[in-house]
């Protein structure tokens, strides 16, 4: 059996320059050095304005922390690993100083040398909060019994 399908193809000498993406619908106008600068001012006060203030209490802190926590996923199971059970405690002072108590699925987990980092950056990281500590432990070892209700809705175990 033989394809008889022919693929037409043409010369040419040149084709047009597709016209340049633009933001809005009038060209982009050249601004001074002045005008620039403002505007970088006023993207630069616009982000510090946005940043969240410190929380007046170690529980509000605390409550900053899980937030925060809750936005790692476990790189295997897509679900975050407060959610997972993985933290088994957090704790605030009132000097700021934050404690998070944590473990992983297992010993062996390709993980197990990055995420205790990317926790105590993740906890540094929220307002109110002046030092962290994390403690990675095994006892107790974590199981599915651990995980909350949204985790295992979310892996279909309910």
């Amino acid at each position: 059996m033989t394809n008889d399908r022919k693929i037409e193809t043409q010369e040419v000498d040149a084709v047009d320059k597709p016209p340049r993406a633009r933001v809005g619908e009038t060209p982009m106008q050249e601004e001074t050095s002045g005008e620039k600068l403002e505007r970088k001012r006023d993207y630069l006060a616009g982000f510090l304005a946005a940043e969240k203030a410190a929380p007046d209490n170690a529980e509000e802190v605390k409550a900053a922390i899980v937030e925060a926590l809750q936005s790692i996923y476990d790189p295997e199971i897509p679900v975050d690993i407060y959610n997972l059970g993985l933290i088994y405690d957090v704790s605030v002072t009132e000097d700021g100083d934050a404690t998070v108590l944590m473990t992983l699925t297992t010993p062996h987990c390709p993980v197990a040398e990055t995420m205790p980092g990317e926790v105590e950056m993740r906890t540094l990281a929220v307002p109110g909060v002046r030092d962290a500590e994390v403690k990675l432990v095994w006892d107790p070892p974590w199981d599915p019994s651990k995980m909350s209700d949204e985790a295992r809705l979310e892996l279909g175990m309910l």
